[in-house]
């Protein structure tokens, strides 16, 4: 499928030849294991009918903008050919009849949604990342297969996309009947709202590079996010976990299927499990294990994660019930099938993991830097020949640097690296040293000729932040990033280099008040003081001090009484007890905290309304709480 490298001045351009060139290399190196199509397709029963699912305030996902996926198996000039086989292969959409018992219904969301049938019902397996999607996928398996209450959910894992569409499937109130139970590993609360806190802001809008949902579907624009098609756009919600699993080997009966947990905190996720159903002989991997090598910290940010531990809990897996499945299914991508199948996957799954760990810090130990050790480091023919240890979500020159940050931090050593200018300070000098702008964009269009394009993306960022407005200098920039994002097998890539493109070249997105009401009532007492923290202008409190005593006439599990103290400009606080020498006292809901804390009220408001009793001096309420800064989206990240 050829494409030229016309396009308009502010719009996304073709390949050069010099990216046609790397994907014939590509191409021509490809051969993956043919019986993937085969899996992802098999057992398909029914589709959405019309492939589009709506909320209430517009579209949260649309399966058809991605028909030209299906158009052709040769991948066009502007997608790495092995990245269009894996986005090919999420393409496919629909219900899929598992097992007898199991069905999974895949492409409405990034993840999957498992249905097992119970004595009484369904077990849902991760309800997707929003309500719209998981009701849509709930309605078609009740159509399809005959209409039963949801008994159970249970949630594998912390990340936002296996537990956002739990209100599509269930509601608080019959989960406070005890009418449904809802199941996840321990720690899942804390984890689920912890990164939504301290770093929300900051990773929401890096996310929009990770996954690209400002980009246009299409060869030149969004292909694919590498775990599956695309992230709903529609919020996501959380209803507590009404049992915890403490420990690996703990077994549970969830509507007359027996099922034993293995936890696995720290390895794809702070809280994950998988889990095995011992008289069906099904596997559940979580996010542990999908047909792709995953992030060892995705480039939206996040905890790095433990890649030795991850390769030993898949050890641990095997070893567990290896022996005994006949199936192995995930949260996302398409299952496997047949013993002997099942344990050569997971076998080289753990092997993978471990291989970037350990010849990482085998070269870290020599010396190496992270970028040099992410230069040299290449995946050896074992995993380059599977689809599933291939770099589509998660990429090997982004991994080896996360294990080197986790062991190591982010400085390699060298004192001269030790606190360089930051940006814009580097860029003014790097333009000085290079004889000016025209000078250093000369130099850096030989080099794009050459198709030398991450030097092209290096050398003209440095002009890009010190002349955000010479138009020449972010074409160029927008012109090389471009290629490479055509040219990577990565998905997350490719959105991060293309949505850097699109910024250049139309503008960063227009900033707007971040607001997180749909998770912000999952959140502790604690919590929520650490996002109070976080948000404080220390600059307005010289020599200002507060202490506030709270009492949280909602909260039933935990301490009700609180004191905050503001001192040397920073918060701390105390659960359990008041400070009789407070200077305020406050009653109030922590719902309404939350509330407040979410920018739909303001305390003035709230104890106009009646919904606070204050006793004691409000200036101190209003030091800490006049002072908070109000975080926006779509800060710039592509220029300063």
């Amino acid at each position: 499928m050829a494409d030229d490298a016309s396009g308009s001045a502010d719009g996304p351009k073709g390949p050069t030849e010099h990216t046609a060139a790397v994907h014939r290399t590509v191409a021509a190196g490809l051969d993956l294991d043919d019986a993937d199509a085969e899996r992802a397709t098999r057992g398909l029963i029914a589709t959405h009918a019309t492939g589009r699912i709506e909320h209430e305030h517009g579209i949260a996902f649309d399966i058809n903008g991605y028909d030209f996926l299906r158009a052709s198996a040769h991948a066009p000039d502007t997608v790495n050919p092995s990245m269009w086989r894996n986005a090919r292969l999420n393409a496919n959409h629909g219900l899929f009849e598992v097992a007898d018992g199991l069905w999974q219904a895949r492409g409405y969301d990034i993840s999957n949604i498992t249905f097992v049938r119970g004595t009484e019902g369904w077990v849902v397996i991760d309800p997707l990342t929003t309500a719209a999607t998981a009701a849509a996928c709930l309605e078609l398996a009740n159509q399809t297969l005959g209409s039963r209450r949801v008994t159970a959910v249970i949630y594998t894992h912390s990340h936002a996309d296996h537990f956002g569409g739990v209100e599509g499937v269930i509601d608080q109130q019959a989960v406070d009947r005890g009418d449904v139970r809802v199941i996840a590993p321990d720690g899942f609360l804390r984890e689920a709202v912890s990164e939504n806190v301290i770093a929300g802001p900051a990773m929401a809008r890096r996310a929009a590079y990770q996954f690209g949902p400002n980009l246009p579907a299409g060869p030149r624009g969004h292909v694919d996010s590498g775990l599956g098609q695309a992230i709903p756009t529609a919020p996501s919600g959380l209803i507590a976990p009404t049992e915890t699993i403490t420990f690996t080997g703990e077994e549970l009966t969830v509507d007359g299927l027996r099922v034993v947990f293995q936890n696995t905190p720290e390895a794809e996720a702070p809280a994950e499990m998988n889990f095995f159903f011992p008289d069906q002989g099904w596997l559940c991997m979580a996010e542990n294990c999908c047909h792709t090598m995953h992030n060892l910290v995705p480039i939206r940010g996040a905890q790095v994660r433990d890649s030795l531990a991850w390769s030993k809990y898949i050890h641990e897996a095997l070893e567990l019930f290896g022996t005994d499945t006949e199936l192995m299914f995930a949260s996302h991508h398409w299952p496997r099938w047949g013993n002997d199948d099942v344990r050569r996957f997971l076998r080289r799954q753990r092997d993978l993991y471990r291989f970037l760990h350990d010849q990482t810090m085998r070269r870290a130990n020599r010396g190496w830097t992270a970028l040099e050790i992410a230069e040299d480091l290449e995946l050896p023919p074992e995993f380059l020949s599977k689809g599933h240890t291939r770099g589509y979500y998660g990429s090997i020159v982004h991994n080896v640097k996360a294990v080197y940050q986790r062991y190591l931090s982010w400085y390699d050593g060298n004192p001269a690296r030790l606190h360089p200018h930051p940006p814009v300070e580097a860029g003014r000098r790097y333009v000085e040293l290079a004889g000016g702008a025209e000078a250093l964009l000369a130099k850096a269009r030989v080099a794009y000729d050459d198709g030398d394009y991450r030097w092209v993306a290096e050398l003209v960022n440095h002009l890009v932040f010190a002349q955000p407005e010479n138009a020449a200098a972010r074409s160029l920039q927008a012109d090389a990033l471009e290629q490479l994002g055509y040219q990577t097998e990565s998905s997350t890539f490719r959105n991060a280099y293309l949505t850097g493109a699109q910024e250049l070249r139309l503008g960063s997105p227009e900033p707007r008040e971040t607001r997180r009401r749909n998770l912000v009532h999952a959140l502790t007492v604690d919590q929520i003081f650490d996002s109070v923290g976080i948000r404080l202008q220390s600059e307005n409190l010289a020599d200002r001090t507060a202490t506030i005593n709270w009492r949280f006439v909602d909260v039933e599990a935990g301490p009700t009484e609180w004191t905050m103290g503001l001192e040397n400009r920073a918060l701390h606080y105390t659960a359990g007890r008041h400070d009789p020498d407070a200077d305020v006292t406050v009653a109030m809901t922590k719902r309404l905290l939350g509330e407040i804390m979410a920018g739909v009220t303001t305390f003035a408001e709230a104890i106009d309304a009646g919904a606070i009793d204050l006793d004691g001096d409000r200036q101190a309420l209003h030091t800490v709480f006049g002072n908070l800064e109000t975080f926006r989206s779509n800060f710039a990240v592509i220029e300063p």
